[in-house]
């Protein structure tokens, strides 16, 4: 019986965790549906402002055309 529980510990066990780590790493390296959603927000987001900056800027060129000199 001692020889049984010295191969586990020896052999099954290490083989157990390191392949429990792998599975569990490799699940975390795929990116989960809700941060894609949150990933697609911000992109949104970004376009809306640099939309917003070039707007003001194009007003800003109209009315001053020398604002970016200051």
């Amino acid at each position: 019986m001692e020889i049984v529980g010295i191969l586990f510990m020896a052999i099954v066990a290490p083989i157990w965790v390191l392949l429990h780590y792998i599975t569990r790493w490799k699940s975390t390296k795929t990116i989960s549906n809700e941060d894609e959603n949150i990933l697609a927000e911000l992109w949104e987001s970004a376009d809306r402002i640099e939309a917003r900056l070039n707007n003001i800027e194009r007003i800003l060129d109209t009315d001053s055309p020398d604002w970016r000199n200051k």
